[in-house]
This record gives structure tokens, C-alpha cells and sequence, in this order.
């Protein structure tokens, strides 16, 4: 399958491997959408909480408007799924066994507007 625009990641259950080239077009669909959005969502399907929050950190690196604190008291073991919520600056991790592997970014609004979730994006893309 021919991973060209972020639609196409949507029925995937963990993140593909990608070449420099889909990353560029895909970073740049996906920079337009979180440019747009009022706030984030992020969704992190993980191995492991260490692998979870260092894929969040390189999203906080890549964009200064993206913070969140507090990450070194996340722990759950074995495979996770981390939240985090740019809004509230949330940010929480539980134990869950049997996901895929990536990120998921879902773009929010105030207003009335559809969200729009992306991904799953594999876990080394924002670096």
C-alpha cells in the first residue's frame, strides 16, 4: 500500500515504515492541520513508557508551542498508550497490551468544527 497523504494511514493499526520522501509530504499535511487546530491531542502506542514519552518529547521539540511537564512521574508497565493533552497540558499513561506501534495526532476546535485524527505516524517522525 502507498502511504502518499494521511488518510491513507487511517486503517493501519501500527505505524509503517516510511521513506524520506513520505515523511516530508506527510510532515507537511500534518503541520497544516496542527497549525490550524486549536489544540492537540496525542496518542502514543508504545513497547514501552520510556519509548511512549520520548516519542511526546520529540513533538515538543519540533514545535515550541507544545509543552508538557511532569513526564518523568509517568510509569505503567509493559506495552502503553500515553494521552496528552495540549490544552490542559495533561498528560497520563496506562498499561495495555496488544496495540499496534505509533502516534496518533488529533487536531481540536472550540468551535463546532470535526476533529480529525492522524496517524498512526511511526514513533521516530517528529526527530
Amino acid at each position: 500500500m502507498e502511504i502518499s497523504k494521511l488518510v491513507d494511514l487511517n486503517n493501519l493499526r501500527t505505524a509503517p515504515q516510511l521513506s524520506n520522501r513520505q515523511e516530508k509530504k506527510l510532515l507537511e499535511e500534518l503541520e497544516a492541520n496542527i497549525l490550524n487546530a486549536d489544540w492537540i491531542t496525542i496518542g502514543i502506542m508504545a513497547s514501552c513508557d520510556n519509548e511512549a514519552i520520548e516519542a511526546l518529547r520529540s513533538i515538543s521539540k519540533k514545535y515550541s508551542s507544545i509543552k508538557f511537564g511532569n513526564l518523568e512521574s509517568l510509569h505503567a508497565d509493559g506495552g502503553v498508550f500515553l494521552k496528552a493533552n495540549q490544552k490542559t497540558g495533561n498528560v497520563f499513561v496506562r498499561s495495555e497490551n496488544g496495540l499496534g506501534e505509533g502516534i496518533l495526532i488529533t487536531s481540536q476546535y472550540e468551535d463546532a468544527k470535526e476533529s480529525n485524527t492522524f496517524g498512526p505516524l511511526p514513533l521516530d517522525f517528529f526527530t
